[in-house]
């Protein structure tokens, strides 16, 4: 394992939960990035429509090792 990690930040939505969206993003970006060790969620947002929420959406910063 590498001793240097890189941050990105992802925005997962789902129309179930803000843990779903997170899901989503995290199940996303492993697609393309390899060796996912944490994730600090940033904020979790949603869209509002006749006083339900339609949308979660949650911002998370991902970590993974750089390779040597």
């Amino acid at each position: 394992m590498s001793n240097v990690a890189k941050i990105i930040e992802v925005i997962g939505s789902s129309d179930k939960s803000w843990e779903a969206a997170a899901d989503a993003a995290v199940q996303t970006a492993s697609e393309t990035v390899s060796g996912i060790h944490s994730i600090q969620v940033q904020s979790m947002t949603g869209r509002v429509e006749d006083g339900k929420i339609v949308k979660f959406k949650t911002t998370l910063k991902l970590s993974f090792g750089v390779r040597d």
